[in-house]
């Protein structure tokens, strides 16, 4: 099947499935213009799918940001340099229910069926491929190049500052900024504070790797990303890497394998707190281990080094060199590639950092026991079952209520939502139920009116059938065509 063939069956599949057919959502005027039901930031695979999710239940009123140019939404030709993803093949989530539309059945009608049968995991240059297919296919409406700088009420609405001088209002508003989106991406102190800008560099950053060529790189970070960066210096000529890892053997087991059933993912938020925070905190203390893949990626290498139970405890210029201090050894390197991860901080964001006082975390809504504390996790967003922002004082502050946050800070309140693949499934359902129910609850007295005021008539001929009709005997079928 060709890829033409493909769309034209999306189409179709689309139309099959297309009841109810009509939109609902009553539309609202600012200022004499129409504004948005919901307004999504970021148009990488969360807010696309979103977006699809909404159409389908037919709000129609949507418009998706994203500060990238079209194409390179996400990170997958960005700071993502594995060679394949790191979720099974047969993940599926964008589709949302509709077969044509899988990942699987696009790569079958670019590659064939026999290339699928073959594959290991799927080439992240192809998941960028697919996604812009799906945007294209689905003619979903995303502008590029433009930043939200800040977020703020305004009156019923919500106010959306852009960097280019305009202000975007919405009635909800959809953050699907990306695994960093609530926070950003960590370097330790001891590292920024002590050495040139030009010396080191975040494994989500843009990295001259060719530059590094006959260089001794330092890598800090046991994640797959630190081993990615590890390999692709490598590949590029570095003369070594040597990667450091704090923990004193790698994990080995990845809990995310675990929590792809379907009542995980459908129904964790459904859970009390004390067992959400049980679960979520384990699965951090289990962190994920570099897939099997990568790890070989750089142990083909003769100048790769790993160090288990070796943190960094100071680092410091050396002349031109770079001296490490861990407390076994002192390691010299000419770049240092970071990757330690995120934090977690809304008001860390510049489009949330004016409502971030108001935002409850979990270190508001939950005191675990002793011996089951978490920094990290007590800083992260107590969401609702919507993924929308609670009040920091309950009752207050209600339209954080309309704000849904639909990134990897989903996780200890909702679970894998927006912030992986593996969640997008049950993700984009739980979001999109929750803003369907509130917009329908806050028109309730319109969409009330709007019934009192219906008058459609459906029964139209009472003084006996049409006279083409008459003739023969008139069966459920026959009327129902007549009509």
């Amino acid at each position: 099947m060709s890829l033409e063939t493909l769309e034209r069956r999306v189409r179709q599949e689309l139309e099959f499935l297309g009841y109810p057919s009509r939109g609902w959502v009553p539309e609202t005027v600012r200022a004499g213009e129409p504004v948005p039901d919901v307004l999504i930031v970021g148009g990488g695979q969360a807010g696309l799918a979103a977006a699809f999710g909404l159409r389908r239940e037919r709000i129609t009123r949507v418009e998706v940001l994203d500060a990238k140019p079209a194409g390179l939404e996400g990170p997958w030709v960005d700071f993502a340099r594995m060679i394949t993803l790191r979720t099974p093949k047969h993940v599926t989530g964008p589709d949302l229910g509709l077969p044509s539309l899988s990942p699987r059945a696009w790569f079958e009608a670019r590659y064939g069926a026999d290339a699928w049968a073959k594959l290991g995991k799927i080439d992240r240059r192809d998941w960028q491929d697919y996604l812009v297919w799906y945007r294209r296919v689905l003619d979903l409406p995303v502008r590029n190049g433009v930043r939200v700088t800040a977020i703020r009420p305004d009156g019923d609405l919500l106010a959306a500052e852009l960097d280019t001088g305009e202000t975007r209002y919405a009635r909800r508003i959809v953050l699907a900024t990306g695994i960093e989106g609530g926070g950003r991406w960590q370097i330790p102190s001891f590292v920024s504070d002590h050495l040139p800008r030009e010396r080191y560099a975040h494994t989500a950053e843009a990295i001259d790797f060719a530059a590094l060529r006959g260089k001794r790189v330092g890598v800090l970070g046991g994640g797959a990303s630190a081993f990615d960066n590890a390999a692709t210096a490598l590949e590029a000529g570095a003369a070594a890497v040597d990667l450091c890892v704090r923990r004193t053997e790698l994990p080995r087991i990845n809990p995310y394998r675990w929590m792809e059933n379907a009542g995980y993912l459908g129904h964790f938020a459904d859970l009390p707190d004390p067992i959400r925070w049980r679960m979520t905190r384990r699965i951090f203390d289990m962190n994920q281990p570099p897939p099997q893949d990568t790890l070989w990626r750089c142990q083909v290498f003769d100048g790769f080094r790993l160090h288990t139970g070796c943190p960094w405890t100071r680092v410091e210029m050396a002349g031109e060199a770079i001296r490490v201090e861990t407390p076994d050894r002192t390691f010299t390197f000419d770049f240092l590639i970071i990757g330690t991860g995120f934090t977690v901080d809304l008001a860390l964001r510049p489009a949330l950092s004016g409502l971030a006082p108001h935002i409850a975390t979990w270190a508001d809504r939950y005191r675990p026991p002793e011996g089951e504390a978490h920094a990290a996790l007590a800083q992260f967003p107590y969401l609702a079952p919507d993924c929308s922002f609670t009040a920091k004082l309950p009752g207050s502050h209600p339209y954080l209520g309309h704000i849904h946050d639909f990134t990897f800070a989903t996780m200890p309140s909702v679970g894998l939502a927006g912030g992986s693949i593996s969640g997008l499934k049950y993700g984009v359902q739980r979001l999109v139920a929750g803003i369907a129910k509130s917009l329908f609850t806050e028109d309730a007295e319109a969409h009330c009116a709007a019934l009192m005021a219906y008058a459609e008539p459906e029964l139209i001929h009472l003084d006996g059938p049409p006279p083409e009709l008459t003739d023969t005997r008139l069966t459920d079928t026959r009327l129902a065509d007549a009509r």
